[in-house]
């Protein structure tokens, strides 16, 4: 089988593990630079365009596609990979909203994924009414455009959640306001998705003085063994976002298990060490079982790929 890892680097650890995976069971793994991408849009003969040649068409492709302003285009390159036939992992659809945070919230809620108390407004008049929704102060405010725990900002008072939406609104920027949930004390929950199954499961701890417990940012991890309900969210979010391979990130509040966010890209590095789980062996056979699948309904397939 022929495998295409999206990613912008070669040496990050999820990209290089991948590649070790496929290959470890006698696949044939590339890795291409999705912004080095470009595409030739013609009828009946689509092609992805990398270097001034064509592409192959790969049996299935892994998108390694980050959660920026690159998104859009990475998604736009997954979805010409989908027109040529080949099997993506995550569908091109599923990553665009999932970079998207608050359609993602929205999404969520109207499958009734349990979450934090959520506001979102970009005129200053509405920042009361908005911050009443959530219970008020102490409480988290979160740029849309942020991720591995860049712009986020916790309030503890309204004069300073009024500093910060002020600030964010002399930039432009839209954000969320959400709920702080004490009793969590710093730790949240990664919950690692392939195929409608939990495959691993890890706490992590913010580093002392931070509320914020990403990995990148000095947090702590290890495994640990999730509840059933805990277990059922995150299935449940990760359908609700129609992802193959998801990363669900939870909160343990006192009314329960809340959902955070939905990564179509979850790094692999934290939950591999933290657990000793191979999840990229396990992403390699859930694309093995649904490449075959596809090949079984459409023998020509196979023909015409061989």
């Amino acid at each position: 089988m022929r495998i295409c890892i999206l990613s912008r680097n070669p040496t990050l650890y999820s990209t290089r593990r991948f590649k070790e995976a496929a290959e470890a069971k006698g696949h044939t793994a590339s890795i291409v630079d999705y912004l080095r991408c470009y595409v030739d849009i013609t009828a009946r003969s689509p092609k992805v365009m990398h270097g001034g040649r064509a592409l192959q068409k790969f049996d299935a492709i892994i998108p390694r596609v980050a959660s920026s302003a690159d998104a859009a285009y990475g998604a736009a390159i997954v979805r010409q990979f989908e027109m040529m036939g080949s099997y993506s992992v995550n569908a091109s659809q599923a990553i665009v909203r999932s970079g998207d945070k608050l359609r993602s919230l929205q999404l969520l809620s109207r499958k009734n994924v349990d979450l934090p108390k959520t506001g979102f407004a970009h005129n200053l008049l509405s920042k009361d009414d908005v911050m009443k929704i959530v219970g008020g102060p102490p409480l988290v405010i979160k740029l849309l455009q942020g991720s591995q725990g860049a712009g986020v900002v916790l309030a503890p008072t309204i004069k300073a959640a009024e500093a910060v939406i002020s600030a964010f609104q002399q930039l432009n920027a839209n954000f969320l306001v959400q709920e702080f949930i004490a009793e969590a004390d710093g730790r949240d929950v990664r919950a690692f998705v392939v195929g409608g199954k939990v495959v691993a499961a890890m706490e992590r701890s913010a580093p002392p003085g931070d509320f914020r417990s990403n990995l990148h940012r000095g947090g702590t991890a290890k495994k640990i063994k999730l509840t059933k309900r805990e277990r059922q969210i995150a299935i449940d979010a990760a359908k609700a976002m129609n992802l193959n391979v998801a990363g669900v990130d939870l909160i343990r509040a006192k009314r329960g298990p809340l959902v955070l966010e939905v990564n179509s890209s979850p790094g692999l590095e934290g939950i591999e060490t933290a657990t000793g789980e191979s999840v990229a062996e396990q992403i390699i056979e859930f694309i093995e079982k649904k490449v075959t699948e596809s090949e079984a309904q459409d023998p020509q397939r196979k023909k015409v790929d061989a």
